[in-house]
């Protein structure tokens, strides 16, 4: 036996189920499932994955809303040998087409609509057409690897299948055909590739192996938790945070997960206390709107622990009220590439250490605070840009070896291009970004996927984006823009024009126009001017 038992998501599911299969998994709304019945629906859908032609090793891409499908599907992909590609349901028309391309995937699983967001109909504007091959496969214009189609509610792309269609076809494959596909997935393979935004304009999709489910199972138990708590599951799965941090982590220790298709202050709270839960999670946009919510109704909230990414100067007030509303919260540092979290506190932290800190080095991770011009090493409490280096950093930025590279140096360090300090008691703290990134109420934003966007239009002949502080989201991008000489659009026709074609996180709140932009000797804008300039202008 290994050192750590190599295990893939599939057996995560399957020893759940052995261990704990009476034992409530999930709820959601009226509905509940033990983890005996959450397996089997694993097992279902992973046998109507093998019907519609789903091969070991091949990208299935998801765009779906918190659901219990998306639970059975991010087991069930696993089961087969594929991998999940999960896809922000903030995304748009231009967002969810360039990531299912980018990604080759060969499935496309989604949900049909979610309230006023018609996500069929975005798909349905970016393929003209659709057409099927004599063997089955779909011909879908504008995406070349794409060959099957499903939808969950009600179907209107030509040649999909619904979600009925769907699972009936897994009838037809035995358990003898399922447990070769499992015994078959390779824990070193493909699991999951998560899109994130970078600073070179394109998102990027991080490739993580089966691996990283060692880093939850120790912070889980580090965490004291067990097969008596339960999680409220209020944050988007497609984010590492809530794919690993609730998820996976309950699964791992049979615990419970109360899941909400949407984050809801008042419902988070109202079902919190129904549910007894004991492990809340969030970014400080989702605490400040929860202190709001406990603050105009008291309720009877039995927090045991809380995570909470801080560090941040932005981030600590809010954390210092969680304390005394809700009960302790942990903070840790993580990041797609190096998956959810790779320094975290445990319970017996101090207040101040769990506050004012982010986290202290897990198991098998090195760090290291590097000055940016020189490479050297800095010294205690002297912020530098952040390397780490540890089993759970990414295998690749998928198709991309060039971004790959620059993140990735020959020695195993990945430079986060994030700003760091490490204190004299060991804690890491994370202090912004190095690389301009923006991060709305939780979101990433790359300021040059937007800046490209915008100077795709005509009346713009360049652009900048900048963060502006928000008390609810932390910051928002700001967008500094050169017009094209001969074109004239007022500010807010620029911004309108963005809403329903890229995610509603990335557009800018604010535009304002100006002749040049402040520039280093370089050549390079100097974006700290741009900051402080939005600030000036808008107050």
């Amino acid at each position: 036996m290994d050192w750590y038992r190599k295990r893939t998501l599939s057996d995560v599911m399957d020893e759940a189920a052995a261990r704990w299969g009476a034992r409530e998994a999930l709820v959601f709304g009226e509905q509940r499932w033990t983890y005996a019945q959450l397996n089997e629906e694993v097992n279902r859908a992973a046998k109507a994955l093998i019907a519609l032609g789903v091969q070991n090793g091949e990208h299935v891409a998801l765009w779906m809303t918190n659901r219990p499908e998306w639970l059975f599907l991010m087991f069930g992909v696993a089961r087969v040998g594929g991998c999940l590609v999960p896809l922000n349901t903030r995304y748009r028309t231009d967002d969810v087409a360039y990531a299912v391309r980018q990604s080759r995937s060969r499935t496309l699983i989604s949900l049909d609509r979610s309230g006023p967001i018609d996500y069929q109909g975005m798909l349905a504007e970016t393929m003209p057409s659709i057409e099927r091959h004599s063997d089955g496969r779909l011909l879908v214009d504008g995406y070349p690897d794409l060959e099957r189609l499903v939808i969950l509610g009600e179907r209107s792309l030509a040649h999909a299948q619904d979600w009925q269609q769907f699972m009936a076809g897994g009838a037809r494959i035995s358990d003898a055909e399922l447990a070769a596909r499992k015994t078959a997935v390779d824990p070193d393979g493909r699991m999951v590739i998560c899109y994130t935004s970078g600073t070179t304009g394109s998102p990027k999709g991080v490739v993580h192996s089966h691996r990283p489910i060692r880093n939850t199972h120790e912070r889980a138990q580090m965490l004291g938790m067990t097969m008596h708590d339960v999680h409220m599951n209020y944050l988007p799965l497609f984010h590492l945070y809530a794919y690993a941090e609730i998820t996976l982590a309950a699964a791992l220790v049979g615990a419970k997960q109360v899941m909400m298709d949407v984050f809801d202050a008042e419902r988070v709270l109202d079902l919190a206390e129904q549910e007894k839960a004991t492990v809340l999670h969030g970014f400080e946009a989702h605490w400040l709107d929860l202190l709001n919510a406990q603050a105009r109704k008291p309720r009877d909230i039995r927090m045991r622990i809380g995570t909470l990414p801080s560090g941040v100067e932005s981030t600590v007030p809010i954390a210092e009220k969680v304390q005394d509303v809700f009960g302790p919260t942990v903070s840790g540092f993580g990041m797609s590439e190096i998956w959810a979290y790779v320094s975290c506190d445990n319970p017996s932290s101090t207040r101040e250490q769990r506050v004012h800190a982010s986290g202290y080095p897990m198991n098998d991770y090195e760090f290291r605070v590097i000055d940016v011009e020189t490479g050297a090493d800095q010294p205690d409490n002297v912020p530098g840009e952040l390397l780490v280096r540890g089993y759970t950093v990414m295998d690749c930025y998928w198709d991309k070896p060039e971004a790959t590279a620059d993140a990735k140096d020959k020695d195993g360090w990945l430079h986060t291009g994030d700003m760091g300090m490490r204190r004299p008691d060991g804690w890491m703290v994370f202090m912004g970004r190095y690389k301009d990134m923006l991060k709305v109420g939780g979101e990433n934003v790359s300021p040059a996927e937007v800046e490209a966007y915008l100077r795709n239009m005509a009346e713009v002949r360049d652009a900048a984006v900048v963060a502006y502080p928000d008390a609810r989201l932390a910051e928002v991008p700001v967008a500094f823009v050169i017009k094209e000489p001969g074109h004239d659009i007022e500010a807010q026709a620029l911004i309108d024009r963005m809403h329903g074609r890229i995610a509603s996180f990335k557009i800018p709140r604010h535009v304002i126009f100006v002749e040049g932009y402040p520039m280093t000797s370089s050549g390079k804008i100097r974006k700290v001017e741009l900051r402080a300039e939005a600030r000036r202008i808008l107050g």
